[in-house]
């Protein structure tokens, strides 16, 4: 096992993402929050020495992480909400910030884009 130079965030939905995401025409799904938080997108961050420069940091880049969540759901933009603050993307979405990754593969981690990110 290794220790990797970097930090987490995991995004997970919150009440309103549930909402949007329960009325979004067609949509016959019928999600509950915790189905939506069982299974959450994970970030590699860089390392940082406090928890707040990592928010910092999910705040610089998190138009890119709104609309990959979004995306993940559904491709079409005309679906998306309009209103995709700073603001609304903290009142949609919990980031719990993780400061300790570890690799307990041996093999090479393989890139590949993730979308506009």
């Amino acid at each position: 096992m290794y220790f990797v130079d970097r930090s987490v965030a995991v995004v997970k939905p919150k009440e309103p993402f549930m909402a949007w995401l329960n009325a979004v025409p067609g949509n016959d799904m019928d999600l509950s929050l915790e189905s939506l938080r069982a299974d959450c997108t994970v970030i590699l961050l860089p390392e940082f020495a406090e928890p707040e420069e990592a928010v910092s940091y999910i705040d610089e880049i998190y138009e890119q992480l709104f609309k990959m969540e979004l995306a993940s759901w559904y491709e079409d933009e005309a679906l998306w909400p309009q209103d995709r603050s700073l603001k609304t993307f903290w009142e949609w979405f919990d980031v719990e910030i993780h400061s300790t990754v570890i690799d307990s593969v041996d093999d090479d981690i393989m890139n590949s884009p993730a979308g506009e990110l």
